[in-house]
């Protein structure tokens, strides 16, 4: 692993008690495992939610979580119900218009379509594909000539391939992938596919660029000692993608 100089990041860190706003509020959709979602408890759970934990413990920032729908997850970033996202959100062009971004703290994932056992692969140009509303595969399908169909919640992505109202899903390969495997043989992959974007990144208002240095100098210290690796490896399984 390179070995970061973090002079830098360590005095980034320490500037935030200087920082004027008391709890910094961390936006979610408790949706979208394994990035974040509620347990058996009700309680959030998920990668997402113990990276900004941590994170927040090394900015020294005290932070508290709010749910929130995905459809209206950037607009209420915007509109200060919340100061940044975590959602298993990609980096992509047309968000950075409308919000600022962090460094990755994710590599691009494979978006994948997932379908019944035995559905042929021509769906994914000429049948009913869905995807979450608001999302960039949403985004890649209707380049396609295959027919979006889209839903406000991933899970309903899902209940759609089942039911028949959906030939495939396109989503990201990292959520399917426990559907895939809990489901004895029912669902399976069709292909992946490469998505746009720089990486899942921590969302924040364009005009908060403190805090947008805070949180990348926590990045930085947890890229630097492995424990992001560490916390991929965690979640996701040995073969996820790390930084070097």
């Amino acid at each position: 692993m390179k070995k970061l100089v973090l002079t830098a990041a360590l005095l980034a860190l320490g500037s935030s008690t200087a920082m004027a706003q008391t709890v910094t509020r961390l936006g979610t959709e408790g949706a979208y495992p394994p990035y974040n979602y509620l347990d058996e408890s009700n309680q959030l759970v998920g990668f997402e939610i113990d990276l900004g934990n941590e994170l927040c413990a090394r900015a020294q920032l005290t932070c508290e979580w709010v749910q929130n729908d995905w459809d209206s997850i950037i607009p209420n970033l915007v509109g200060g119900n919340y100061d940044v996202i975590m959602a298993g959100m990609n980096a992509t062009e047309a968000r950075a218009e409308v919000i600022a971004f962090s460094q990755a703290y994710k590599l691009p994932d494979p978006s994948a379509y997932m379908a019944l056992a035995g559905t042929d692969m021509s769906v994914m140009e000429d049948g009913v594909i869905a995807a979450q509303s608001n999302t960039m595969q949403a985004s890649m399908v209707s380049d396609t000539s295959a027919t979006l169909i889209e839903f406000p919640t991933a899970d309903e992505t899902i209940a759609a391939v089942r039911n028949g109202t959906a030939d495939a899903v396109l989503a990201d390969r990292d959520f399917l992938v426990t559907y895939v495997e809990e489901s004895n043989g029912e669902l399976e992959f069709l292909a992946n596919v490469t998505p746009p974007g720089a990486g899942v990144s921590i969302g924040l208002r364009q005009s908060d660029t403190e805090l947008r240095a805070t949180f990348d100098a926590a990045i930085d210290s947890m890229k630097a000692d492995g424990s992001l690796n560490a916390l991929l490896v965690q979640w996701f399984g040995d073969e996820v993608d790390v930084f070097e």
